[in-house]
């Protein structure tokens, strides 16, 4: 079997446990083999939780949630150095970053301290304490959530940080014909549950047919480091990216909404994200619609705007639109 052919199974293992949300499951592979980060914003209940754990149940990889709260401290993350009263050393004791995947849930109700903290780990595959710095397992991944709805007690990530994630991922309810499907394997993970005698902690899974093992993961990077893309494509990137930055040379409405456009992070990601993205529809080279696939989830989080563009109530995604509209395609 193939790479591309094992990894198609993980994918449609991944969207009989996790129903109705096909965008998320195809941008947590992309993120896998990329080695990126996701941020993903969507309403509670939405299967954000089981989408990762449900990927770290099939791969050869340990999974920690963390929620994040007001008074989480950076130790609570990191880990901490503590003391032996038997010999009078002090023994460093491993925080929840020391996993594969990492769920950071409402990841914008922590401090500045918690938040930087996190920027090292996903930033470095590092984290500092005291003079000692400590690698982190590969691979490493962090899918941080946000709750749109409840605005309170939050404190907004700031640009940098934001700049780390590869996509910002937004989901939404499924249709009514998918909350069907969700009732009824709910209702049989409940009752498998309940025939093994463990009624207390239902399966967040299906039963898993076979691991996605870590070197099936660096053989499925390299055969997508290894995807064609032309000049032609390349410049196709260039040309947005730049023109966020610029946007007075091409259009008046999108020179009053851009405060910021944007980093060349983004050029980099929408690299990546656009091979994988290839690579996952079975081809071996690059073509616009790959780069339009992604463009929203990569534009979406580093692109600034302006009091105006708020004013006018236009969204980033709108103007990611325009400028989708206004360079042309080669």
């Amino acid at each position: 079997m193939s790479t591309l052919e094992t990894v198609d199974r993980l994918r449609k293992q991944l969207e009989a446990s996790v129903v109705g949300q096909p965008v998320l499951v195809n941008r947590l592979l992309i993120a896998l083999l990329v080695d990126g980060h996701l941020l993903v914003e969507g309403a509670p209940g939405l299967a954000k939780t089981r989408a990762i754990k449900a990927l770290a149940d099939r791969i050869e990889a340990n999974f920690q949630r963390i929620q994040f709260t007001p008074d989480l401290l950076p130790a609570d993350l990191t880990g901490t150095e503590v003391y032996r009263p038997a010999d009078g050393s002090f023994v460093f004791q491993q925080g929840p970053l020391f996993n594969n995947l990492i769920l950071a849930d409402e990841v914008n109700r922590a401090p500045a301290k918690v938040q930087s903290a996190l920027l090292e780990a996903m930033a470095e595959q590092q984290i500092s304490v005291g003079h000692q710095t400590y690698r982190l397992p590969t691979p490493f991944m962090v899918m941080a959530t946000q709750n749109p709805i409840e605005q309170e007690g939050t404190y907004p990530l700031p640009e940098a940080q934001l700049d780390r994630f590869l996509m910002q991922v937004m989901i939404d309810y499924p249709d009514a014909r998918h909350e069907a499907h969700i009732l009824r394997l709910v209702r049989a993970e409940a009752l498998a549950a309940s025939q093994s005698g463990d009624s207390s902690q239902a399966p967040s899974a299906p039963a898993v047919e076979e691991v996605f093992t870590l070197k099936d993961l660096f053989a499925a990077r390299r055969e997508v480091l290894e995807v064609f893309m032309s000049e032609d494509i390349e410049d196709y990137i260039v040309r947005l990216i730049v023109a966020s930055r610029q946007p007075a040379r091409h259009d008046e409405d999108l020179a009053r909404w851009l405060q910021y456009g944007a980093s060349p992070r983004g050029t980099l990601c929408m690299d990546s994200c656009a091979r994988a993205h290839a690579w996952l529809a079975g081809r071996d080279y690059v073509s616009p619609a790959d780069v339009q696939a992604v463009i929203h989830d990569v534009l979406r989080h580093r692109l600034l705007l302006s009091f105006e563009a708020e004013a006018d109530g236009v969204s980033t995604d709108d103007v990611i639109e325009r400028l989708l509209q206004m360079i042309a395609v080669p």
